[in-house]
């Protein structure tokens, strides 16, 4: 069976991925192959469903809980278990425990214990919340070795001039390119930041609560972090906005006062593709398979929808191959 995947953001290399690995000829479309266009390559990449069902569905939790060995079976040695450690200055205190009360999988830990697990963090933060079970993984990298992957495993990649007709079945992964084409699909914005230092290591993706724009701070090796993630009910592209710019700099401030210092290597700004419950589909659309509505949950959920994708799709075919009963 062909198959013609469209889009190469995250969601659609995991679907090429299962349905090549199911026995599928997969074919990935994408005018963008570099990753520019691709609201994956601003992701946090953190693996995080029980931070995630603070303000998420128990679907999440539920499809997302296998992501890290899913992720560690796609591309082995990029999964990072370290976990996730929440934290609020003094004043915010009930912000933690607001956090506490709708999440699960962690357990308290104090000023003590937030010293072993982030040295950097020692006497900053009186008392926070580890979800051990969690993990991260850098979305760039990711995105990379699984396009090289497939490319090695015989899964061709165009940018255009591709017939539909040659194909047995079409799944649409564009995600935000499908705003105004799937009913009821919207864009909410995700801006964020790359900041390098020497000053500051961490081993983890820490989340620092606020009452009005929480943020997690990821480590990516070598000095390097991504700071986000605003969330706005817009659909504007355009680049981050200087409320967002110092909002996000200031909460990496005030995670550590070595952030004030370091280098601003980038900046980001994209629409997430989102429906009204902020869960993920995966359905037809006329003859076409639809893959979409991740919201801010791209990597943890992908693995799992591309399974549920490709269960859609081979079943299908299945029953058209079968012979009517008289």
């Amino acid at each position: 069976m062909r198959v013609l995947v469209k889009g190469a953001g995250v969601a659609g290399l995991a679907v090429a991925h299962e349905l090549h690995v199911r026995g599928a000829d997969v074919t990935v479309l994408d005018p963008y192959l570099n990753f520019d266009h691709a609201a994956s390559w601003l992701a946090g990449g953190m693996l995080a469903p029980w931070c995630e069902r603070e303000s998420a569905d128990e679907a999440v939790l539920r499809r997302g809980m296998d992501a890290a060995d899913r992720w560690d079976a796609m591309l082995p040695g990029e999964v990072v278990r370290n976990g996730t450690l929440v934290v609020a200055p003094p004043r915010d205190h009930g912000e933690l425990k607001r956090f506490a009360s709708r999440t699960s999988g962690y357990h308290w830990v104090e000023e003590s214990e937030i010293a072993a697990l982030e040295p950097a963090l020692a006497g900053r933060f009186r008392q926070g919340l580890f979800f051990p079970q969690e993990a991260h993984l850098d979305p760039r990298r990711a995105l990379r070795r699984l396009q090289e992957k497939l490319l090695a495993r015989g899964v061709a990649f165009a940018a255009m001039d591709v017939s539909e007709d040659d194909f047995s079945e079409i799944v649409d992964c564009t995600g935000a390119a499908r705003i105004g084409h799937s009913k009821d699909l919207r864009g909410v914005r995700g801006e964020m930041l790359y900041l390098r230092t020497e000053e500051v290591a961490l081993a983890r993706p820490i989340r620092l609560l606020h009452p009005r724009i929480p943020v997690y701070i990821v480590p990516r090796g070598q000095g390097l972090f991504m700071v986000g993630a605003t969330m706005i009910e817009t659909e504007f592209g355009g680049p981050i906005t200087a409320r967002s710019l110092m909002e996000l700099l200031n909460a990496a401030y005030a995670l550590h006062p070595a952030f004030a210092d370091a280098a601003v290597i980038e900046t980001g700004a994209g629409i997430r593709p989102a429906f009204p419950d902020n869960l993920p589909r995966v359905g037809r659309e006329g003859n076409v398979v639809v893959t979409n509505g991740f919201y801010r949950h791209g990597f943890l959920l992908a693995p799992a929808m591309a399974a549920e994708t490709a269960d859609l799709v081979l079943s299908e075919q299945s029953r058209q191959r079968s012979p009517r009963c008289a």
